[in-house]
């Protein structure tokens, strides 16, 4: 927190605004809006999945439909697929970014248009804060004329060529969960350039109820809008977003200085100066034929020491649920997930954390 949330929060209970509607979530809409730029709309919801939900029914997306979606995510990513009824298919990361590979993602669109099912939207994901190479897969979306949708809900603060990630495609997704840039506890955002489409959403988050004088309904809507209360807090962190991007580049900073001279362990960072990562999650690869451990032992070692890390996500197309699904690519998410790891990379580690982190490495060195 950075100091300010409450302040806002009192106020939502001092003028009786609990619901979710209210000057706070204006607020914290146009907060986003002018911290975005090009020319965005921005809709305040309950969560980045409930924006993902309703970024799919405005899409078009319906029952038996199939929609591409990266592999290499968070299962939120793909669930609101099966929400509507539609079928994801998977898509391989690139090695540069860890995030859809264009390649791959051309492939299974001219597999499927040849099957005669042509995909209704492509779902890429910045993982871990880092931009996906957008441009390609934007070229590539327009070229086949699929709906384009950036989950950039671990992505606030990221730029790619200078322009804020959740502003490329024809949706956009934020997420404000606990453990992002920023929070509002819950919460999330869906982005477009289209204010219609940003009512339409609105209406659908409460309930789709019409114009009437009596509670009627003509479709079916959702309570997915964001509490005024929830969207104080979203305004208080609005203030302190630059500094949290700010404390989050500083601990990959330090990982990349830690591991600079350690052979087998590769820091996961940006490919080109095109690339601007907020680092939500600062990452390794570890290849344990040089270092002598793999990412397992070196979590294990950490959480030994009290210090939490976490395996790279299992991607999409290995998951139970999703076993049946379709997959195009190779295996270099099936790598990542095999090799890597997260390491601490809160807002809040301290320069006291940090040599406790270097201590337990050190020690497995």
């Amino acid at each position: 927190m950075g100091g300010t949330e409450q302040k806002y929060v009192q106020e939502a209970f001092e003028t009786n605004w609990i619901a979710p509607l209210g000057p706070h979530v204006n607020g914290f809409e146009l907060d986003l809006k002018e911290y975005l730029k090009e020319d965005t709309e921005v809709a305040c919801l309950s969560s980045g999945t409930a924006a993902l939900h309703l970024a799919l029914i405005l899409a078009g997306v319906k029952s038996k439909d199939e929609v591409l979606c990266q592999s290499f995510t968070f299962s939120a990513s793909a669930n609101p697929i099966t929400y509507q009824g539609a079928k994801p298919i998977f898509i391989d990361s690139e090695k540069d970014t860890w995030n859809m590979c264009p390649v791959a993602l051309e492939e299974a669109i001219l597999a499927r248009i040849a099957a005669g099912k042509k995909p209704k939207a492509i779902i890429v994901v910045h993982l871990y804060g880092m931009p996906a190479k957008i441009d390609e897969i934007l070229k590539i979306a327009k070229k086949y004329s699929i709906v384009l949708i950036e989950d950039s809900a671990e992505a606030l603060g990221s730029t790619y060529k200078g322009q804020k990630c959740g502003t490329f495609g024809d949706f956009g997704i934020l997420s404000f969960n606990g453990n992002k840039i920023i929070t509002t506890s819950g919460g999330g955002a869906l982005v477009t350039k289209n204010l219609e489409i940003k009512a339409k959403a609105v209406f659908l988050a409460t309930q789709a109820r019409d114009n009437a004088p009596h509670y009627q309904h003509s479709q079916i809507g959702y309570n997915y809008r964001m509490s005024n209360v929830l969207a104080g807090i979203g305004i208080g962190q609005m203030e302190v977003l630059d500094k949290h991007v700010e404390l989050r580049r500083k601990n990959h900073q330090f990982y990349e200085s830690f591991f600079n001279d350690v052979a087998g362990v590769t820091v996961f960072k940006e490919p080109t100066r095109d690339f601007f990562s907020n680092h939500w999650l600062s990452c390794i690869i570890i290849d344990s034929k040089i270092t002598g451990f793999t990412s397992e032992e070196l979590r294990l070692k950490l959480e030994k020491d009290n210090i939490e890390s976490r395996p790279l996500w299992k991607p999409m197309h290995l998951q139970p649920v999703f076993k049946d699904c379709q997959y195009f690519g190779g295996n270099v998410a099936e790598t990542l997930f095999e090799t890597g790891l997260c390491l601490p990379s809160g807002s809040n580690l301290t320069d006291i954390d940090r040599e406790r982190i270097s201590k337990s490495i050190r020690e497995i060195l």
